[in-house]
């Protein structure tokens, strides 16, 4: 790749069947800046450790997420696993030794998941850090997250400020790059759409789990003639995504009265389908045909360890590790 490119860095979790949140939040602009950008996509196992303890889930999950990626259209060239870059945890080690813990108490995302119940690890709590790590060893420019992940990326430049300070200036800042009209996908109870939640439709689901999923999508009690406001429908939201053709209609027929959730719905429904597919047969073809889908992805790994290689070489050196 050119190196007069920007750099693009992300990563999704295996922490669970990839969903539709995942990919217009983040994934879709993956595939669509990858030629514009030298991207580093990574799947992040370690990070999925905060929430899936369980080997052959993990594996699973980590097969699974590679297939998914590859089935949308990313190139393998682009794709990694974080566990095969252990620079990224010693980096992760050397910030936690530049960041306080009051400073990330201050993480919306910790406290929303230790609130809904997941427990309140080291790793979980240090899980910014991590993620900090990840996106300044390859010296990104930009990070395409959901609206969720933002801070993320506001605490990994306030890490490379601060490291910056103090040994000299080593990191770039990146910058959150995130799609203002699907910053936050909800899902089917109008929560923002996650794994961790329960609450996903899968971007590879079959027809009648879509049609399942869909028809539990929680809505108000108006009735099919009374005024509806799109602004704060679930089914509405999503339509946004799956209806572009039909949406100013369905829009006004929701302002006047003339549509009920239940058609609203079925008209989703079949938006789904038509959109979910293609990616589903796609994806597979490349299950049948890819039987070591580690080997897929070499060019991508050896490429996202060269960058992280040079990079702590020089982190070793100017922290006074290697002299």
């Amino acid at each position: 790749m050119s190196k007069n490119k920007k750099v693009l860095v992300s990563g999704i979790q295996p922490s669970g069947t990839l969903h539709i949140g995942n990919y217009f939040g983040a994934m879709k602009r993956f595939v669509e800046l990858q030629e514009e950008y030298e991207s580093y996509i990574s799947i992040v196992n370690y990070h999925a450790l905060t929430s899936v303890l369980e080997q052959g889930t993990l594996a699973e999950n980590t097969k699974n997420a590679i297939i998914d990626h590859l089935a949308i259209g990313l190139k393998p060239d682009t794709l990694f696993l974080q566990s095969d870059i252990p620079e990224v945890t010693e980096l992760a080690w050397i910030f936690n030794n530049l960041v306080t813990v009051p400073y990330l108490s201050r993480a919306v995302a910790y406290k929303e998941k230790v609130e809904r119940g997941l427990e309140a690890t080291v790793g979980l709590f240090d899980y910014p850090v991590l993620m900090a790590a990840y996106i300044l060893i390859m010296d990104a420019d930009i990070v395409p997250v959901g609206q969720d992940q933002k801070q993320h990326v506001e605490i990994a430049r306030d890490i490379a400020e601060k490291f910056n300070n103090r040994y000299g200036e080593l990191f770039t800042l990146p910058n959150a790059h995130i799609l203002k009209d699907v910053a936050v996908v909800p899902g089917i109870d109008g929560e923002k759409m996650s794994k961790s939640y329960g609450n996903t439709i899968p971007l590879f689901a079959k027809d009648d789990e879509i049609e399942k999923l869909v028809m539990k999508i929680v809505t108000d009690s108006k009735g099919e003639k009374e005024k509806k406001d799109p602004a704060t429908d679930t089914v509405f939201a999503l339509h946004v995504l799956f209806s572009a053709e039909e949406l100013e209609d369905i829009r006004e027929r929701y302002k006047n009265g003339q549509i009920g959730y239940k058609e609203s719905k079925e008209i989703l429904i079949k938006n789904i389908k038509t959109f979910i597919a293609p990616l589903r047969t796609e994806r597979e073809k490349i299950a049948r045909e890819n039987k070591n889908i580690l080997e897929t992805i070499q060019q991508g790994r050896e490429r996202a360890q060269k960058r992280a290689r040079e990079k702590m070489k020089k982190v070793r050196e100017v922290i006074g590790i290697t002299f």
